[in-house]
C-alpha cells in the first residue's frame, strides 16, 4: 500500500478582516488561531484551500 504524501501548514496571520469565506476556510483546514499547525494530506482539494489562504499560512513540505 502507498503512503499518502502530508504536509504540513501553519496559520501565520489572522483571518480578521478578510474577504468572506477564507475563515471558514481556515476552520476547514483545521486552523482558526495564529500559530497552529496541522498535518494534512495532499490532495487537489486541500491544496486548492491553502492556495486560497496562502497569504496567511505557510507550507512545509
Amino acid at each position: 500500500m502507498p503512503e499518502t504524501k502530508t504536509f504540513k501548514v501553519i496559520q501565520i496571520a489572522s483571518a480578521n478582516g478578510r474577504k468572506p469565506g477564507q475563515k471558514e476556510t481556515l476552520i476547514g483546514l483545521g486552523l482558526n488561531k495564529i500559530g497552529r499547525e496541522r498535518v494534512l494530506e495532499d490532495t487537489p482539494s486541500t491544496r486548492g484551500m491553502v492556495r486560497k489562504v496562502a497569504h496567511l499560512v505557510k507550507v512545509e513540505d
